[in-house]
């Protein structure tokens, strides 16, 4: 609202509210670190889970950031922005989720502390991003190169990805499975896509039952009983094109006079499907993958001819298993022709956990391979799945950009140490910025004591104390609760995790900071504090509320 010779001008909708200065800073920091504060105790390997329970009363217990972010029901505008932090982070590497986001909360605790000291926030957020640059070259810097067929590095790199999780006491078949799997699918360059492992959960047995599968395994089952469950030197058609009757393009009406003419409309209908099922066979496939429909004649025609079919197959299934068996995924009934068909050893339908699956097994050179993760419990699988993702993400990672960091800490020290000598090289207010950046890096080793229950000063005193001697490999053992050189210990993690938590935390942290206005529109007929709606107080009563969740 402005005032002019008296007479009032409303600017904003009646009922919107502003906050202003110090206090929308106030509001959007304390928001922040509320939700860096949320997953803060379930980094490292001695790090809690937590249970979400939805609106409709489903559970899910995990500690992977990413997860629990995504389930909670934030509604803070600058707290979402946490939240987007950890998503693009589980986008680009799979892994480090929690550390971008409680490294960008600390950030904007150490900004708070300036802002205190009348430090201007475009101050801070200039030296927040010299830092976060220079930040990047000393990863570089410290990073090692590895091959990317280098089996033992690669086990350690899913090892400690999973290290933590509710997997961990199955880490080591699990980590095995992921290794075998990333080399089978790898290309000639030593890189893979991660689409082409395809995870299948199964409740029942336990974790140490899960299995790979040389090939692509198919929730699906025969579509006709009289067809063989099991089909040696399988040869595949897959069909992007339903084996039914084909139906006219147009809008046609058929007048039937006499019994005799429905019968032979029945009669042709069925000889078309008997044609399409002709060519099947002439083909010499004895296995069909259908992405569409097949027909009840068809299914009977297709079981006389021993042909093991399936239906309404995923179209990510059909990509998977063209790069696993060398068939081509064919779109008209007219295109099938044997050198269109793919191989594998055997197609055998088996009970996995009380339900039929397909297993497309014992292919020639499997460019695409499955996972089935067991477990007693719905919750436990689920998480395993996590696990298992997140593995195979930084194994894929670390196979394309083929270079490591310790973990436990280490590179977060060896920043902080050598951000604060380049912060004296810079000088003027920007200094500041730089050391509290520094200072900011120590909340990874100093949440990874904590989370142990061990002195956190002690154990930075002492991570420092290497580092000094320019020991930059030593990071924190949790279980001994003393300095270790992790390269050693083999807590290894992907440089890109530590680059991107990074960046992505610096940007989020200037991003907020930059904020002096928050102007938040009037509620539409929503109840207080209801969906969508604003709780009591504006923006300004949010950042308050956020701490309690």
């Amino acid at each position: 609202m402005s005032q002019l010779t008296g007479q009032p001008i409303y600017i904003l909708k009646e009922g919107s509210s502003r906050t202003r200065g110090r206090d929308a800073q106030g509001s959007n920091i304390a928001a922040a670190k509320a939700v860096a504060g949320a997953v803060r105790t379930t980094l490292g390997p001695k790090g809690m889970d937590k249970m979400l329970v939805d609106t409709i009363g489903d559970v899910v217990i995990t500690n992977d950031g990413v997860t629990i972010l995504k389930e909670m029901d934030i509604e803070h505008p600058a707290a979402k922005m946490m939240v987007e932090i950890a998503k693009t982070q589980d986008d680009e590497v799979g892994d480090g989720t929690t550390t971008a986001v409680v490294i960008a909360g600390e950030l904007l605790k150490r900004a708070e502390e300036l802002l205190d000291q009348d430090v201007h926030p475009t101050v801070i957020a200039q030296g927040y991003r010299l830092a976060a640059e220079k930040a990047k070259e000393i990863l570089n810097d410290i990073a090692i190169e590895v091959k990317p067929d280098d089996r033992k590095m690669l086990y350690r790199i899913a090892e400690t990805a999973m290290t933590g999780k509710g997997a961990e006491a199955s880490k080591v078949k699990l980590c095995e499975l992921v290794v075998k799997a990333a080399m089978m699918v790898a290309d000639e360059d030593g890189t893979f896509d991660q689409e082409n492992i395809k995870i299948e959960k199964k409740v029942g047995g336990s974790t140490d039952d899960s299995e790979i599968v040389e090939g692509v395994l198919i929730d699906k089952e025969r579509v006709h009983p009289g067809m063989p469950k099991k089909v040696e030197n399988a040869k595949i058609l897959l069909l992007n094109a339903s084996i039914e009757f084909k139906k006219t393009e147009v809008d046609a009406e058929i007048n039937i006079t006499s019994p005799d003419q429905l019968q032979a409309f029945l009669d042709e209908e069925e000889r078309m499907i008997k044609s399409i099922v002709d060519k099947v066979v002439a083909s010499g496939a004895n296995v069909v993958i259908c992405q569409k429909g097949i027909d009840d004649i068809a299914q009977h025609y297709l079981a006389k001819a021993g042909i093991l079919a399936l239906r309404r197959v995923k179209k990510s299934d059909m990509e998977k298993l063209a790069r696993a068996t060398g068939a081509s995924v064919i779109s008209s009934i007219d295109a099938i022709a044997k050198s269109e068909l793919g191989k594998a050893g055997l197609v055998e339908e088996r009970k996995v956990g009380g339900e039929e699956m397909i297993f497309v097994e014992k292919c020639l050179n499997p460019k695409a391979v499955s996972i089935i993760v067991r477990g007693g419990t719905e919750h436990v699988v689920a998480e395993q799945e996590r696990a298992l993702d997140d593995a195979i993400s930084v194994v894929s990672v670390v196979m394309e950009d083929k270079k490591i960091v310790a973990g436990g800490g280490a590179p977060e020290i060896e920043l902080s140490r050598r951000l604060r000598d380049y912060a004296a090289s810079v000088g003027g207010r920007a200094q500041l910025a730089i050391e509290a950046f520094a200072s900011a890096m120590e909340i990874i080793p100093r949440t990874l004591a904590e989370n142990a229950g061990l002195d956190p000063i002690d154990m930075l005193v002492a991570l420092r104390a290497e580092h000094d001697k320019k020991r930059v490999h030593m990071g924190l053992d949790v279980f001994k609760g003393a300095p270790t050189d992790m390269l050693k210990a083999g807590v290894v993690e992907p440089l890109r995790v530590k680059t991107q938590a990074v960046a992505s935390a610096a940007e989020a942290a200037v991003m907020i900071l930059r904020i002096d206005d928050v102007i938040a529109a009037s509620r539409v007929a929503a109840p207080p504090g209801g969906p969508g709606g604003m709780p009591p107080g504006g923006m300004g009563g949010m950042g308050g509320d956020m701490g309690d969740f």
